[in-house]
C-alpha cells in the first residue's frame, strides 16, 4: 500500500497504522467519536490505513492527512519505540491528543486450518500473551501488526488480535482473551502538523480541557555525571510532576542521549515555563513532542494485587540482610 490518503471534499482525513482491524484502527474510530462530541462530526472523519508508522508521519507532515494515529505506550509492554523515534526525528509533526483503549487478544485460526505450527502477532502482542503462546508449544511468527497477523494467517497459524479481526478476515475463534493480564491498556497519540496544532488545541480547550500533559525532548548540552539529576531537579524545584522519563540514543552519536519527559502541565503554565527557562539557561536543546488533554491514563492491572508491585526479586528495607545482599549484589 502506498502512502497516499485520498483527499476528501470536506472533513478530516485521519491516517493510522493498518491494516483494518488493528487496535490503532479502533483508536482512530474512537478519536472520530470524540471529535464528534467536541463539536465535529464522526461522519466527517475519513480513516485510512497505512503500512508503517513512518508513512503515517509522512502524510501528516506533507499535509496529505490532517491527523495521524499511532500507538505510543502499552501498560504491559511499555513505550512503542518506532512511534517515539518518529516523533523525535520529525520537524513538522506533533501530538495534540491521545486515546487510551482497553486491549484484549483473541486467538484465531482458519476454518479449514491444517496442523498448527506457529503463533503470529505483533511482537508486543506476542509478549502480552506469553502464557498462551508458551502453552501451545508452537513457534512464534512476529508480524507488522496484530491485524496483519490475522489477515495473513496461513492454514497452520494461530493469529492473535482484536475480536473484530475474526469477522474482518473470515477466521474462527480458537480461544478468547488470551492475554496474560486482564485490564491492559494502550495509549495512542493523535498527530498533526505544528502549523495546525493551535487550532486542534483550541478545540480541546473549547471542549472543556483544563488539565494537560506535555511530552518534552531534552538534549543536554553537556553529558556526564549529574546531567540527569540536574534535569530531574529542574522539575522538582519548580513543583512540576514528571509522570514518565524515557532515554533514547541520538542516532550516529555514541554515548549521546535525548531524554523524553512527560509532565503534568501545559507549556504555558507558570511551573512549566520556569522549568523550560531553567533548561534553556543551562544550554539544553528542547522540543515539545506532544501536548494533549490529560485523563486517558492507565489503570492498575488485574492480578497485580500490590499497588507497589515491583519486579520479581526486588528487595526493600523490610527484607532480611541476606535477601538484600542477594537482590542488590552488595
Amino acid at each position: 500500500m502506498g502512502v497516499t490518503v485520498p483527499a476528501t471534499e470536506h472533513g478530516t482525513r485521519a491516517a493510522y497504522l493498518g491494516p483494518e482491524g488493528t487496535f490503532t484502527h479502533q483508536a482512530a474510530l474512537e478519536w472520530a467519536r470524540l471529535h464528534a462530541s467536541a463539536g465535529g462530526s464522526a461522519a466527517d472523519v475519513t480513516v485510512e490505513p497505512l503500512d508503517t508508522v513512518k508513512n503515517v508521519h509522512d502524510v501528516v507532515a506533507d499535509g496529505t492527512a490532517d491527523v495521524g494515529v499511532v500507538a505510543i505506550e502499552s501498560s504491559v509492554e511499555g513505550y512503542v519505540v518506532p512511534s517515539l523515534d518518529a516523533l523525535l526525528s520529525s520537524a513538522d509533526v506533533v501530538a495534540v491528543d491521545e486515546v487510551a483503549l482497553d486491549v484484549s487478544f483473541d486467538a484465531f485460526v482458519r476454518p479449514d486450518h491444517a496442523e498448527l505450527t506457529a503463533v503470529s502477532a505483533h511482537p508486543h502482542g506476542l509478549a502480552q500473551c506469553t502464557g498462551f503462546v508458551t502453552g501451545t508449544g508452537l513457534a512464534t511468527a512476529p508480524a507488522s501488526s496484530n491485524a496483519a497477523a490475522c489477515r495473513d494467517a496461513g492454514p497452520g497459524t494461530i493469529a492473535l488480535g482484536p475480536t473484530i479481526c475474526g469477522e474482518l478476515y473470515g477466521l474462527e475463534t480458537y480461544a478468547k482473551a488470551v492475554e496474560d493480564f486482564r485490564g491492559g491498556r494502550t495509549r495512542f497519540l493523535v498527530l498533526t502538523r505544528r502549523s495546525t496544532a493551535d487550532a486542534q488545541l483550541a478545540r480541546s480547550r473549547a471542549a472543556g480541557a483544563t488539565a494537560w500533559k506535555t511530552m518534552l525532548a531534552i538534549t543536554p548540552a553537556v553529558t556526564g555525571p549529574g546531567v540527569l539529576a540536574r534535569i530531574t531537579a529542574a522539575f522538582g524545584d519548580r513543583g512540576v510532576n514528571m509522570s514518565s522519563l524515557i532515554t533514547r540514543p541520538l542516532k550516529a552519536q555514541e554515548s549521546k542521549y535525548v531524554f523524553v519527559v512527560t509532565f503534568d502541565e501545559a507549556p504555558w503554565d507558570q511551573g512549566a515555563r520556569e522549568v523550560v527557562s531553567d533548561l534553556l539557561a543551562a544550554g539544553d536543546s528542547l522540543k515539545t513532542l506532544g501536548l494533549f488533554p490529560a485523563g486517558a491514563g492507565f489503570r492498575a492491572l488485574d492480578g497485580v494485587l500490590d499497588p507497589d508491585h515491583a519486579p520479581v526479586g526486588s528487595v526493600s528495607a523490610k527484607d532480611s540482610d541476606q535477601a538484600r545482599d542477594r537482590g542488590l549484589l552488595w
